[in-house]
């Protein structure tokens, strides 16, 4: 049995798509296909850019991408303690998804990242679950077993995979890159478990 893991971000500095990439890794080593897509910016108009595809990275979501996943990491740097507006308003649009209840038992995990200590990570975190939650989805944290949980010092606990972007931790942290690993390993493994039931 195969399973894919979306991993939907929006970044605008890179460490973002930095976490999004150590996922990657995580779905992987645990046997499941990752799928790596990015949002769009949302102009002060408040309307989505319509290229289709950005100038470099990971291409753009659509709602097929996430209403044909196995499993979901959703990733965005913090916005006064909430996911960033490019990523919120591409949430915003998956009613259709929700009506078809097709993320319904589906395992998510969520990461983000942010440039002070107190910058909101954990609201940040807690906040993206909410309309996951609102799709039934099954939400996956890393438990505390797992010793980069108890011992780091920059980002990541039991929520999620998170980035101290700061002078002095510019890139990511040895603990930041194994728990965003973990979290998509974490991930893979319940979308596989769950898609040989079906």
């Amino acid at each position: 049995m195969t399973a894919n893991v979306l991993i939907l971000y929006y970044s605008q500095k890179g460490q973002t798509a930095e976490l999004a990439r150590h996922a990657a890794r995580g779905v992987e080593i645990a046997g499941a296909e990752a799928i790596l897509r990015t949002v769009p910016k949302v102009s002060t108009g408040v309307e989505s850019e319509k290229s289709a595809v950005p100038d470099t990275g990971s291409p753009y979501a659509t709602l097929e991408d996430l209403k044909t996943c196995d499993g979901l990491l959703l990733g965005s740097p913090t916005r006064f303690g909430n996911m960033a507006a490019p990523l919120k308003y591409f949430i915003d649009g998956t009613s259709a998804l929700w009506l078809e209840g097709s993320l319904v038992n589906k395992p998510a995990g969520v990461f983000t990242s942010t440039s002070s200590i107190h910058g909101g990570q954990e609201t940040t975190l807690l906040t993206m679950v909410l309309p996951l939650m609102h799709h039934g989805m099954l939400w996956t944290g890393i438990p505390y077993t797992n010793t980069a949980t108890r011992e780091t010092r920059t980002g990541g606990g039991p929520y999620g995979a998170s980035h101290l972007a700061t002078d002095w931790n510019a890139s990511l942290s040895q603990h930041e890159r194994d728990l965003a690993k973990t979290l998509g390993e974490r991930v893979a493994t319940l979308a596989l478990t769950l898609a040989s039931k079906t």
